[in-house]
């Protein structure tokens, strides 16, 4: 055999190999945010966020491995290659699609506003108040483009912004309804107030998050959600979290 054919050849298996072994990393933010992703007692994943994941990479047929990304971070980590994709309960906006793209939605639930049982306030009667947010998320460009007159405060977690409201250091706190149910079942004294309504703010829902280049990943991906969609997996895995349909309307 030609030394050429020979190292073509040698090319050729080095490029299928890694291949076969390249990885899809998802960022995962690193903050616990329960019934999405959090981590057990043995320091592993576990969510439904988690299992979605594992469900797409199988119906992909790829091999994924997750690393945890603090969430004001988790856009420049994927820009910077650190990641490949965010599973991490992120919505799909006009603003963020200015610097990548995203899936087909996943799921889709409402923002609301939290408060204590004992104050009458609303989305209308915040002025004078403190409302807690988590950083860079659609629930702090909601409470800034919406209440006038009121400080907002942000918080690097959304465990932070409701121990703080436990604590009586802000009035309400906005985030989305699904992840308040355990933080309500340990506050008996807080409630929902409003569940507010912005589509130019929220989006249509929660998406994969990928680089804007990545257009073969994100066919995968939208593949993959429909194929999971089709077959019942999502389905199952919705069941195990949720006593109503987290896909949304």
């Amino acid at each position: 055999m030609k030394l050429k054919s020979i190292l073509g050849t040698v090319a050729a298996l080095a490029l299928t190999a890694t291949a076969a072994t390249a990885e899809i990393k998802i960022g995962f933010a690193a903050e616990a945010y329960p019934p999405f992703t959090a981590k057990n007692a043995a320091g592993e994943w576990e969510g439904f966020e988690v299992d979605l994941k594992n469900a797409l990479c199988a119906a992909m047929e790829e091999e994924c491995v997750v690393v945890d990304v603090a969430w004001d971070g988790i856009i420049p980590a994927l820009l910077a290659g650190k990641i490949d994709a965010i599973v991490a309960s992120m919505s799909i906006t006009a603003e963020r699609m200015e610097t990548i793209n995203f899936s087909d939605k996943y799921y889709n639930t409402p923002a609301v506003l939290v408060a204590p049982k004992s104050m009458d306030i609303g989305p209308d009667s915040l002025a004078g108040k403190i409302v807690g947010v988590q950083v860079s998320t659609i629930h702090q460009n909601y409470a800034e483009k919406h209440f006038d007159g009121t400080e907002i405060k942000t918080y690097s977690t959304f465990d932070e912004h409701n121990q703080d409201l436990t604590a009586g250091r802000v009035d309400a706190v906005v985030g989305d309804s699904i992840a308040f149910a355990d933080y309500l079942a340990s506050a008996p004294d807080m409630e929902v107030k409003a569940e507010l309504n912005d589509e130019e703010v929220f989006g249509p829902g929660v998406g994969v998050g990928m680089r804007k280049e990545d257009t073969e990943l994100a066919a995968k991906f939208n593949a993959a959600i429909k194929q999971i969609r089709e077959d019942g997996t999502y389905d199952a895995i919705g069941k195990k979290f949720f006593d109503f349909d987290i896909y949304g309307g």
